[in-house]
This record gives structure tokens, sequence and C-alpha cells, in this order.
């Protein structure tokens, strides 16, 4: 009996030492992405989101990562633009609420430096995505006894791959002859997406 207590304890002490559950801190995180649109870039956030990770400290590994982000809370500073992104166009808000993301691997780069790759599924469609992850460090303990880790994370995607087709083509006016490619459309097809995560550990 001793030597079954022993192993529990000791199974326990393990896995309270290999690392510590955070969950996202949303008023001290963001989430925010830029557009091309003619020759400029539009930028915007989402407003309400959360989600949660196991993160090793020693070891600097980040697993079970989930995120969550509310469609309906997407702000671009523009009330017209926005419910034309809430539509069928674009993040069809109704049919599809959340913009989610699981965590499959996180593989360090160089000190500090981290790939975190993962499915993402908008409008019902998962695709891997990765980002690139700057490890910003953790507090032990910040002035309400909390434990806290800080994480920026950059990356790309395409928004037809998640079925975000529309569209407009503009006329062309300009005469240097790359600017009027890009000036074709007015959208651009990539998106870039700029995360700064703050998380606290659960007591």
């Amino acid at each position: 009996m001793k030597i079954l207590l022993s192993l529990i304890l000791g199974f326990s002490l393990n896995a309270s030492a290999a690392g510590d559950h955070f969950k996202i801190d949303q008023d001290h995180s963001s989430v925010d992405f830029k557009v091309r649109h003619l020759l400029g870039k539009v930028s915007g956030k989402f407003k309400e989101f959360d989600g949660e990770f196991d993160f090793d400290e020693a070891k600097a590994d980040l697993s079970k990562g989930k995120m969550n982000i509310k469609v309906a809370s997407i702000d671009t500073g523009n009330e017209k633009r926005d419910t034309h992104l809430k539509s069928g166009d674009f993040f069809d808000a109704k049919n599809f609420e959340n913009i989610k993301f699981e965590s499959k691997t996180f593989k360090k780069v160089s000190d500090g430096k981290y790939k975190l790759t993962g499915t993402m599924t908008m409008r019902g469609i998962p695709k891997e995505v990765t980002f690139d992850v700057n490890y910003l460090g953790t507090v032990k303990k910040d002035p309400f006894g909390n434990k806290r880790a800080a994480f920026e994370a950059t990356g790309k995607i395409n928004r037809k791959d998640f079925g975000m087709v529309w569209n407009k083509s503009v006329d062309e006016t300009l005469e240097d002859k790359a600017k009027k490619v890009a000036s074709q459309t007015m959208l651009g097809d990539d998106v870039d997406l700029n995360l700064s995560i703050e998380a606290v550990a659960k007591k």
C-alpha cells in the first residue's frame, strides 16, 4: 500500500513539475489582422476570444493549446465594413460563430523563438497554419499572486482557403506597372495575423 501511495504521489509531483495549465487573459491580450485594400493595408481585431494551453517553463514546451475567437466581435473601426465582414461574403458569423485553433507542435528555432503549428477552423473549413512565436518570458507572481506567461505570434493565411472569395475589380489608373498588378482587385488574398498573448496559470 505504501509503495502504491508513493507511486501515486510521485506521479502527481512529476505532473505538476512538468508545467502549468494557463488560460488566456483577454484583458491583456490581442488578436489583430491586416489585409491589403487597393495598395495599402487595413487593420482590424477581434475583441472577444478565449483559450488555454499547457506550458512547461523549464523546457519552454507548449502543448494542448486551444483558442476560440468570436467572429461577431470583429472591429475594423468602420461599422459598415464590419457588417459586411460578418456576412456570407466573408466570415458568415450567423452560421459560423467562432474561429478555432488547436495546436499540434511547438518547435524551437532559436533562443526564445519557436514555430507553432496547428489546425485553424474558419467557416467550418480546417487548415493547417504555422505561427512564428516569440516567447517573452514568465512572471512567477504578479501583484495579485498569479503566475503569468507571455507570447507574441505572427502568421499568414490565404482567406480563399477558408471560402472567402469575395472581391471586386478596380480601374487601373496607375502608371507604374508593378502597382497596376497590385491594384487589379480591391482586396488581397493574404491576411497577416498578429497575436499578443498574456496568460494566467490556473491555481
